[in-house]
């Protein structure tokens, strides 16, 4: 007998024992905080939301969360950060405000329905790294206003944020009488076997981040919903202001260093204003590398076929001088460019690649583009969105009708866009659903509806039934009986 072997798997044995009663324990805590709280009534729901909504949104606390994002992840940039907090937040709070989410919620008299919103429990909320406060925030926020408890599993890199804003959520919380016990995380360091365990015990999971932590979800036994992967690609045609599109391209690909899902990773553009649009891109600040150039870019950017820490989220004149582009980075480009003509693991830079990189595709037309788009995402990023410049509102639908997209985005910056933003009618969240296309079970953007559970009274109401012929006619004249 392996006596050291026998040793070791007895001790890996009672740390997991360890981690299962460690999280069962904040589940039982948040489960009792819920209880009390879901019968507390719309006002205490309504209260616990703004609370937490505030605790992100008050400038030096948006501040501190966003300098410590950037300190302690490595990923984007402390001013967009402190955008992105802000307005989703505020954004989020405009989508539900005077939304009922307690006791009777609609009736329906000529039907007999009464339909009333119920809580769905504690809910386990999986974030990640790239938005390590905007992310839980949006949850916690969701979760409340709907009567649950949320327990935060925040990515390693993520913890000290998640956990900072939890600290001011909680103050918050005091002020209001709230029980604290209604957020939680978990505690440092962040495992697998944690996040796993919590996924197992809570009533709901919500995962945004890797397609690994979906699967995760997905496969906890726990109802759950998961996001898909990103790999947005926008399409230019001759009709476009070129201006403005290149504008709103470079400031979607830029934002917070592409941390994005809904950021540009590809442009297509019809070949007559190829050139001009190039040009266009090239004033907004965009560097178009040659064949050389790119190469570096590619083997600086992907090591054994990953994504590199060393570019994910950094300056494009970072990004350069990792490559060993130092007459590119000389010149402090907003972002950089690589031509393409395919897609697939062998086309790497035809994938997402959370690094302000754009791709740039030409197609003949406007067919040719949405086939290129088709092709793209049918490597990665299917069922997430699309953008279009284009002065064809039916481009926009065709678009919609034909492609595996859960959103069709027109003449907007995509990434600011997306999630919702005060000029469009998406709700504001920072979990896009992506529908069977992105091996998801939803396709709206996350938002308070999927943290309810909704009960339907049914009255009886006078008999209509209809006659076959009233509902198969039509068949009938043209196929017979």
């Amino acid at each position: 007998m392996n006596v050291r072997a026998t040793a070791a798997e007895t001790a890996h044995g009672r740390e997991a024992d360890d981690v299962e009663r460690s999280v069962a324990a904040l589940v039982a805590r948040a489960r009792t905080a819920q209880h009390a709280f879901e019968a507390a009534g719309q006002q205490a729901l309504d209260t616990a939301a703004a609370a937490a909504a505030w605790a992100i949104m008050e400038p030096s606390r948006n501040r501190q969360l966003a300098e410590c994002a950037v300190r302690d992840t490595g990923l984007g940039n402390i001013d967009d950060k402190f955008q992105k907090n802000y307005r989703k937040t505020l954004g989020l709070l405009r989508d539900l405000h005077g939304i009922k989410t307690h006791g009777v919620i609609a009736r329906d008299a000529a039907r007999g329905m009464i339909e009333i919103a119920r809580a769905v429990g504690v809910v386990a909320a999986i974030t990640p790294s790239t938005n390590p406060a905007a992310t839980p925030a949006n949850k916690i926020v969701n979760a409340l206003k709907c009567g649950n408890a949320v327990i935060v599993a925040p990515s390693p890199k993520g913890y000290t944020s998640a956990a900072l804003l939890l600290q001011f959520i909680h103050a918050q919380f005091a002020k209001a009488g709230i029980d604290p016990d209604l957020v939680q995380m978990l505690p440092a360091p962040i495992s697998k076997a944690a996040t796993a365990a919590l996924m197992r015990d809570a009533d709901l999971v919500v995962a945004t981040g890797s397609q690994a932590n979906v699967r995760m979800a997905y496969t906890s036994g726990t109802p759950a919903f998961g996001v898909g992967a990103g790999n947005v690609a926008s399409i230019v045609t001759h009709t476009a202001v070129l201006d403005d599109a290149a504008h709103k391209i470079a400031r979607s690909k830029t934002f917070d260093n592409a941390t994005s899902c809904s950021s540009e990773n590809s442009v297509v553009i019809e070949a007559a204003i190829y050139a001009p649009m190039l040009a266009e891109l090239a004033a907004c600040g965009g560097v178009l590398l040659d064949h050389a150039q790119k190469a570096q870019l590619q083997a600086a950017m992907w090591v054994n076929g990953k994504l590199s820490d060393r570019c994910t989220a950094k300056s494009a004149t970072e990004i350069a001088r990792v490559a060993g582009l130092d007459e590119i980075a000389a010149r402090q480009p907003s972002f950089l460019m690589v031509e393409e003509d395919g897609y697939g693991k062998a086309y790497p830079f035809s994938g997402e690649k959370l690094a302000p990189v754009l791709t740039v595709y030409r197609a003949t037309d406007f067919a040719a583009a949405a086939e290129t788009v088709r092709g793209i995402y049918a490597y990665m990023g299917a069922g997430h969105s699309v953008g279009l410049h284009s002065a064809d509102a039916q481009q926009a639908v065709e678009l919609g009708v034909t492609l595996p997209v859960a959103r069709v985005i027109v003449n907007q910056a995509h990434c600011l866009a997306t999630g919702g933003n005060f000029d469009n009618g998406l709700p504001f969240s920072l979990s896009m659903g992506c529908g069977t296309w992105g091996r998801n079970n939803f396709s709206d953007n996350l938002s308070y509806r999927q943290y309810l559970n909704v009960t339907r009274v049914a009255y009886p109401i006078e008999a209509h039934v209809p006659e076959v012929d009233d509902l198969l006619g039509d068949f009938f004249r043209r196929y017979g009986q």
